[in-house]
């Protein structure tokens, strides 16, 4: 048996996220199939973070144990021609028997992206979240460094959220623009359900100049998630890496505008 690790990315909209579910189709399924029939076998993947209806993958990672004897081209290009479009292997790699997608990340990261134009983009539907309203990204991003270090996040946590606990460590957060666009990136240990959507609304009713630099940190403090701003929309949202011991040999994704500019 063969523990492989392959890399993926995907364009969520047409997807009820990455888990498999019955009532809709999911990335996961639409992998596990293609895998399958590559194979010739049964294949079941782990990934580093299941992703919600609609967000979407630059650098996902899964991994899988097959008895299947394939050239790493085979799990590359092989099952990309059993894919839809919007679904894409970038890479397999052979691991060795202790590496595991999700248990052997140290940390993730995501990007939230917004266009920021009076007018809605054509092109850029469903890849990028719109607001009209003028943002003041210097704002946003001195707002946002209040959420760095290890915090409770019930503020910023789904009310359906069922992680033991609401802790996490936020190691980097950063707003910036690049013309019309304007990006959230953050890189965590771990993340709880809905907790960079939440902490991207709250920043935009920190950027239109509603609410204070300050409120933040009130919002940690209280812990209570109907005090933060509203749940950003998934159109925005990107899973950009999981990282992982430098041993793994893993690629890391360098993110390249380009991406959101049609």
């Amino acid at each position: 048996m063969a523990l492989l690790a392959i890399g993926i990315e995907y364009q969520g909209t047409a997807y009820c996220g990455w888990q498999r579910q019955r009532h809709c189709e999911s990335v996961q399924q639409h992998l596990e199939s293609a895998l399958s029939e590559i194979a010739n076998e049964p294949i079941e993947l782990n990934c580093a973070g299941r992703t919600d209806t609609g967000v979407h993958a630059i650098g996902q990672v899964a991994h899988f144990v097959t008895s299947a004897e394939r050239p790493d081209k085979a799990w590359v290009q092989g099952v990309n021609t059993k894919l839809p479009r919007d679904i894409r292997v970038v890479w397999a790699k052979p691991m060795t028997d202790d590496f595991h997608a999700r248990f052997s990340a140290v940390a993730r990261q995501y990007r939230y992206v917004i266009f920021n134009r009076s007018v809605h983009s054509a092109i850029l539907a469903h890849r990028v979240t719109w607001e009209s309203w003028p943002l003041d990204e210097q704002k946003m991003h001195q707002a946002a460094q209040a959420l760095i270090g290890e915090r409770d996040f019930s503020s910023f946590r789904a009310a359906g959220c069922q992680a033991a606990h609401a802790r996490r460590e936020v190691q980097w957060i950063e707003a910036s623009r690049r013309g019309d666009f304007v990006f959230v990136d953050i890189r965590a240990n771990a993340f709880l359900h809905h907790m960079v959507r939440n902490i991207v609304g709250t920043l935009l009713e920190v950027g239109r100049g509603e609410k204070s630099v300050t409120w933040v940190t009130d919002l940690l403090a209280k812990q209570d998630r109907t005090q933060a701003g509203m749940t950003a929309p998934a159109d925005g949202l990107y899973f950009v890496n999981a990282f992982y011991p430098e041993a793994f040999e893993l690629p890391v994704v360098e993110l390249n505008e380009l991406l959101w500019q049609g």
